[in-house]
């Protein structure tokens, strides 16, 4: 099976069929830097570092650009606000968006332009614009006359009548047609200003894009992603400007993610369900949101709770557990050169079909359980057989499976011991005792066993048990863990 990607623009999954095979490149609309990313950020950024790496892996050379809006209405607002310059208020948060993206175990894109730092880029389409009598000049602004373009309204799905009739289209004098938008803004009072041919101004906000994705991808490229809202108006700004100056549909492929809802709501600071990614950092291990955010195939919306977070923490737990014995069969897994084919196949079939990361994660869910059945059934046989070391052979080959399937959606990248090491401290917390509490029971259970007091020793396993602390006797002595569910 080929890879298929849903194209926005059509309305149907496609054969992806780069233009410049191996090369492929992508474009991604990154934020604008006025405030602190929230999970919906989030959702994104692992989308397209999914899509990112599943093409490297893929044995493609990409080159993945996405960018920074570093200036806007809603940032000079915040320096309003504030009392800080502008652009203070742009590098605070591009600062912050590393700190927050940093731990999701996002791989860096090739290219991460700053819009600031293309004024030149964006002018010079802007200019080419005015010259073709698509775009024209108002009281030193520059705006796109959307009824040179014909096709508008296509990715959005959107007709124009319907939007001019619509109460919602902001009235602006400036404007030949209500729906026309800007390309260059003349300065206000205070605001940070550029020269142009039109006097002293700024770039509107789609401009950006369509200039920095032509000077770093080329007049046309293979995918554009960004999340679903900014399918209108911003991508089909973005369509009408860069075809209007090359007369060639800028890109192949228009992939959007879906929205992030809390408790079946749409995600809004008004509603009281808004969530930054330090808010949700200060709870929950970041792979395990990674591993919650990629649940749900991309296009699909995704309800956010405190209970699918705790269940992906409870999995990824699992997993661990699991990559946690490759230490003590290092020779085996050492010569595990052959994968569990059936697992990859699986795994490789989910992702072709649109990346449905929630498939693959099924499959690699199926394996780990196929694998944790192994290891009981391995206590059970005596250590020198044939059986024995065909199930510890098996055994190797699924664990490095599960890594490499894992790598290819950037999972598992902590040190197994360490993060069940973590786990047992955050599940212990929860049941509100301490190690030196459990191990109390334990030795009154160890006492009870040797003094045959079994319906004691009974009581303190089910107590211990019942607060999600496991038992395991060996002929050595007692251990315990967390369960892991």
């Amino acid at each position: 099976m080929s890879l298929r990607i849903y194209n926005s623009l059509t309305g149907q999954k496609e054969e992806f069929v780069p233009l410049d095979p191996p090369k492929v490149r992508m474009y991604v609309c990154g934020v604008t830097v006025y405030d602190l990313c929230h999970i919906g950020h989030a959702r994104s950024a692992i989308v397209f570092d999914v899509i990112y790496r599943y093409l490297k892996f893929s044995g493609y050379d990409v080159t993945y650009a996405r960018n920074f809006t570093d200036v806007d209405d809603k940032i000079i607002n915040r320096a309003n606000e504030t009392g800080m310059a502008w652009d203070q208020v742009a590098g605070k948060y591009i600062a912050e968006f590393y700190n927050d993206m940093g731990p999701l175990g996002l791989m860096a894109p090739d290219v991460e332009p700053k819009a600031t730092d293309h004024i030149p880029e964006m002018l010079d389409m802007i200019s080419d614009l005015v010259e073709k009598g698509i775009a024209y000049e108002s009281e030193g602004s520059v705006y796109y006359s959307v009824k040179k373009f014909p096709e508008y309204g296509r990715l959005s799905g959107k007709n124009i009548d319907d939007l001019l009739s619509g109460a919602r289209v902001d009235v602006d004098e400036r404007k030949k047609n209500p729906l026309d938008f800007a390309l260059w803004k003349a300065s206000k009072p205070g605001e940070p200003w550029w020269d142009s041919p039109w006097g002293k101004g700024r770039p509107g906000w789609h401009i950006e894009c369509s200039a920095m994705g032509r000077k770093y991808l080329g007049e046309v490229f293979d995918i554009h992603g960004g999340g679903k809202d900014l399918a209108f108006p911003h991508h089909e700004n973005e369509i009408a400007q860069s075809q209007g100056c090359s007369g060639k549909a800028p890109v192949k492929l228009w992939v959007h993610n879906g929205f992030v809802n809390v408790n079946q709501e749409k995600m809004s600071k008004s509603l009281g369900n808004f969530f930054t990614i330090k808010d949700i950092l200060a709870k929950a291990h970041p792979e395990t949101v990674r591993l919650f955010l990629m649940s749900s195939q991309y296009r699909s919306p995704i309800d956010f709770s405190p209970e699918g977070l705790t269940a992906s923490g409870k999995n990824l737990a699992r997993f661990y557990d699991l990559l946690a014995v490759k230490d003590s069969i290092a020779p085996e897994v050492a010569k595990a050169a052959t994968l569990v084919e059936e697992s990859v196949t699986a795994f490789r079939e989910a992702m072709d079909d649109d990346f449905n990361t929630a498939v693959a994660l099924a499959h690699m869910n199926t394996e780990l359980k196929r694998l944790n059945q192994l290891r009981a059934g391995m206590e059970k046989m005596k250590k020198k057989s044939p059986q024995y070391a065909e199930a510890l052979t098996s055994l190797a080959s699924g664990i490095v499976t599960l890594e490499k399937l894992g790598a290819e959606l950037g999972m598992f990248i902590s040190r197994p011991a360490v993060f069940i090491q973590m786990f047992r401290q955050t599940r212990l917390a929860e049941t509100g005792m301490t190690n030196e509490e459990v191990e109390a029971m334990i030795n009154k259970r160890t006492i009870a066993r040797k003094e045959k007091n079994f319906a004691e020793a009974d009581h303190i396993r089910g107590e211990l048990t019942a607060r999600g602390i496991l038992l395991h006797d060996k002929p050595d002595g007692t251990t315990w863990s967390a369960s892991l569910d």
